[in-house]
């Protein structure tokens, strides 16, 4: 049985790599995706380029490597000539993202009750305030009791008043 591409660039995820391109450019970078044009995504990447000086008087070619810090970046897979792996993925994951802010996080949604038991005293969370949110929950407390009636001439099923 044979594997295709995908499966064999799937082993080198989050594995560091050196990818050459067209233009004789090289980037190191952190392998963290592919699509099936061979488009890559790299993080904490680099990119090395080599300068060439001419001197008119002599014919020595001086060569320097030029890096530059690129960060996150999409290749083009039109411009990949070839990838090689450089070193294995970061022995934990933790380490590279950020120390947390000040504040706590709570999880909400379904299935998560809430920290504190709801207020009975008819008063709106704290946060809320006690005004309505436009096309949230129905209408309020006295507009439910049967003791409102709609004003003379807005009942169910009547036409609007005239408009003068």
């Amino acid at each position: 049985m044979t594997t295709g591409k995908g499966s064999k660039l799937l082993r080198y995820v989050e594995h560091r790599i050196r990818v050459t391109l067209t233009d004789s450019r090289v980037i190191v970078g952190t392998f963290l995706a592919f699509d099936k044009h061979l488009n890559l995504v790299l993080v904490d990447t680099e990119e090395f380029r080599a300068l060439r000086n001419k001197n008119d008087k002599s014919a020595v070619v001086e060569e320097r490597q030029e890096k530059r810090s690129l960060g996150f970046i999409i290749l083009r897979g039109e411009n990949v000539v070839s990838i090689a792996v450089e070193g294995p993925p970061p022995p934990e994951k933790r380490a590279r993202l950020a120390p947390g802010g000040p504040g706590l996080a709570k999880g909400s949604g379904r299935g998560v009750m809430p920290s504190q038991p709801l207020q009975s005293s008819g008063q709106a969370p704290m946060g809320l305030g006690a005004a309505p949110v436009h096309g949230v929950g129905g209408p309020g407390p006295q507009m439910m009791g049967g003791g409102m009636a709609p004003p003379p001439g807005m009942g169910r099923g009547m036409p609007p008043p005239p408009r003068y």
